[in-house]
């Protein structure tokens, strides 16, 4: 094995902890910004029409982005019913149910990194074979679908929330 692959190899563990450790702190309690979750709302929907048209149309692929979005949705319904939400004054705040959400993140995350993995080693042999197009490995496309379907998900409840909550305020 060469020394390249095996500092990989080393530094990976360190990776994971380092986005580990970073993703802890976006789970924390934080302030609803509208504008976040409409971001995220359209965005990832979006996305997740522009990854069904790198399949290709596959049926293999885009059955798996199609279970990975269901069941991220569904992960996303439990994920509201499992936040705490507060409200400050005019403020607004929730705090997600941190395993929960840094499992799917994690497991998003470590896809990625074998996707990266597969490529670099792929690179190293004698004669390299290419690897599957992106939108051709269901794994992948599962991997993004729920995360993608969690968060857009989570997106949207928050939305209604805040609406719900505006209103309540707006009339006392």
């Amino acid at each position: 094995m060469e020394t390249t692959t095996l500092a990989l190899l080393c530094l990976a563990p360190l990776l994971v902890w380092r986005i580990y450790s970073r993703l802890k702190k976006l789970v924390a309690r934080q302030q609803s910004h509208l504008w976040r979750h409409w971001l995220v709302a359209i965005g990832f929907p979006a996305l997740i029409l522009f990854l069904a048209t790198t399949t290709k149309f596959d049926i293999l692929p885009l059955s798996s982005l199609g279970a990975g979005v269901l069941a991220g949705g569904w992960l996303g319904v439990l994920g509201l019913k499992l936040t705490r939400f507060e409200q400050v004054g005019k403020h607004f705040f929730f705090t997600q149910h941190r395993y929960l959400a840094l499992a799917i993140t994690m497991l998003f995350v470590a896809r990625l990194l074998y996707r990266g993995m597969e490529i670099y080693l792929n690179t190293r042999l004698a004669v390299p074979v290419p690897p599957p197009p992106f939108g051709q490995s269901p794994l992948t496309m599962a991997a993004y679908g729920l995360f993608t379907g969690y968060y857009a998900t989570y997106a949207w409840g928050l939305i209604r929330w805040r609406k719900r909550n505006q209103t309540l305020q707006s009339s006392e």
